[in-house]
């Protein structure tokens, strides 16, 4: 015999290779139990070949089958084994607990996916073109609906993209509509219908218009919606739900034959007199003339009223505050002018000026919150926006009583001789041009002598006569947004839509010259800083050469007067 290392050595190792190699995969194949060894009793298992589950060995799914012939009482597969979180997301739908309550004929993963061994793929077209098929077999009345509204239509063209009940409702997790969680909740429809309709390439593919997200967000339902209201109408209110139809058809509720009584719902009557004209509306060449011409009007109103306001309180402060430096540091300091106490207002009047700032600056926090709903100094408003809007109520409150302020103050100059006299000294008159360009030309450094003041000066009568305006204005405006119904109802919709767009402006405008404009004069201004105390008190303290006309104090107005 030859010795270990001859020329055969080679060869017996070879052998020995594939003989322990065979060995090997035979041992391998009756721990692992392919197909084609289960296929010989179980049909099914040749399947598995063109399912999902192709590649995975029987007992991934049927566990203690080691044993042949296979002992009674093998426990059935368990999905959750290897889908353990779409098992937990089953477990807390709707489905899952009407199984877990009872219900046998609740859907469970077999009736919804079929046999585990013929799985169709999920991310395929098949599977996506059977989901309204598979809903249908316990829903058959919504799916009917489904497949007659725009988004079956375009899956029945071959429309892959088209939504599924899938797509709005989930897949697993399923829960009622009422349930915050749930997709199709008032609170999530808008972000629902929005990953379609806000998404710019699936708009661009199929030719769909690509501002409806941006103009509903900018409406007044979607500024409610997205700070928390559940009760203003979103997408689906107007649009309908399973049955969203084309607005040429009859049948849509969006026809225009259709929409009052769509808006109806909501709004009783709307529409009856006039049609109810373009509801999505975005700036741009679609918005209405009226609509542009108010927003490009205040677009240049408030830039250049805020700005001269900013130019003249600059060139102001900075003269005073040289003036004061050199004051301070001039070896022979002149003597201070002398002076004296005037009556800025009367008792009534700083009772008046209290509740007007008090419903005024309520009103635009109130206000301003439903625009920037998600700004932290919004969010003590909206706790309660839900059900009920307390920032609404909060801010209607506040307009009856600054409403009531206005009325006050004209009945008070009606009634009183005294008041009346007072409010005649802030009558504009022709002087007040003329002192108002040279007081600014001496705050841009065009003069060297400051120009005497009257005692009520431009800078008061300005600020009187912006709240009256800014007052008449955004109370006609804010009384048409109150009586939306009824404006709805007797008046074309536009006219909604300009009395939203002048009272938003506006705002924005008077809150923005009470900044500017009167808290520099009673407060920064370096006569009277840190604060002019004549809303306290009623008087307050003037330097007497700054006083053009001699002074004579106010008496408070008595009975019968």
């Amino acid at each position: 015999m030859r010795r270990w290392g001859g020329t055969g050595t080679p060869a017996c190792v070879v052998l020995l290779g594939l003989l322990l190699g065979a060995a090997g995969a035979r041992l391998q194949a009756a721990d692992a139990a392919p197909p084609a060894e289960c296929s010989s009793c179980h049909d099914q298992a040749g399947k598995l070949e063109k399912s999902a589950h192709t590649g995975l060995p029987c007992e991934t799914c049927h566990e203690s089958h080691e044993k042949y012939p296979h002992p009674s009482g093998v426990p059935k597969p368990v999905c959750t084994t290897c889908h353990e979180e779409q098992g937990g997301d089953y477990a807390g739908s709707v489905h899952g607990l009407a199984r877990k309550n009872g219900n046998e004929s609740a859907p469970d993963c077999a009736l919804c996916h079929g046999s585990a061994h013929e799985l169709i793929p999920p991310k395929s077209q098949a599977f996506r073109a059977a989901v309204p098929d598979t809903c249908g077999m316990c829903h058959n009345e919504v799916v009917e609906q489904y497949r007659a509204s725009v988004h079956g239509q375009a899956l029945a063209r071959g429309i892959t993209q088209a939504p599924l009940c899938t797509d709005c409702h989930g897949e697993h997790k399923i829960v009622k509509h009422t349930s915050e969680a749930s997709s199709v909740n008032a609170a999530h429809i808008r972000d629902t219908c929005g990953s379609c309709h806000g998404d710019v390439r699936l708009t661009r593919k199929f030719g769909l218009p690509a501002d409806r997200l941006v103009s509903f967000d900018s409406s007044f339902h979607g500024l409610a919606a997205k700070s928390g209201s559940q009760t203003v109408a979103n997408c689906s209110s107007c649009h309908g739900v399973h049955d969203i139809l084309p607005s040429s058809d009859p049948k849509s509720m969006i026809n225009p034959r259709n929409l009052p009584k769509t808006c109806g719902q909501c709004h009783a009557g709307a529409g009856t007199r006039f049609a109810i004209s373009q509801v999505h509306i975005a700036e741009g060449r679609t918005e209405p003339a009226a609509l542009r011409m108010v927003r490009e009007f205040y677009l240049f109103l408030i830039p250049v009223t805020i700005g001269l306001m900013i130019l003249h309180n600059g060139g102001d402060w900075v003269r005073k505050l040289v003036r004061l430096r050199f004051a301070r540091s001039a070896s022979r300091r002149q003597p201070e002018p002398a002076a004296h106490s005037e009556i800025r207002m009367l008792p009534f009047e700083r009772v008046q000026h209290a509740v007007l700032v008090i419903s005024f600056f309520t009103l635009v926090w109130t206000g301003f919150a439903l625009k920037y709903s998600n700004q932290e100094w919004a969010r003590p408003l909206l706790f309660m926006e839900g059900a009920r809007s307390m920032r609404s109520l909060i801010h209607r409150v506040a307009a009856v009583v600054f409403m009531a302020v206005a009325l006050t103050h004209l009945v008070s100059l009606i009634a009183s001789r005294k008041l009346r006299s007072h409010w005649k000294e802030m009558l504009p008159n022709i002087d007040d041009p003329r002192e108002a360009l040279s007081h600014f030309a001496y705050n841009l450094g065009l003069g060297d002598q400051e120009p005497a003041r009257s005692a009520h000066s431009y800078v008061e009568k300005a600020e009187y006569w912006a709240v009256v305006w800014g007052a008449v204005v955004m109370v006609a405006s804010g009384l048409f947004l109150w009586a939306d119904s009824l404006v709805l109802k007797l008046l074309p919709k536009t006219w909604l839509d300009v009395a939203t767009s002048i009272h938003f402006y506006e705002a924005v405008l008077a809150t923005l010259a009470i900044v500017v404009w009167h808290f520099y004069s009673s407060i920064f201004d370096p006569d009277v800083y840190p604060l002019n105390t004549a809303f306290l008190t009623g008087s307050s303290v003037k330097k007497q050469e700054q006083s053009r006309d001699p002074v004579t104090p106010h008496e408070a107005p008595v009975a019968g007067d």
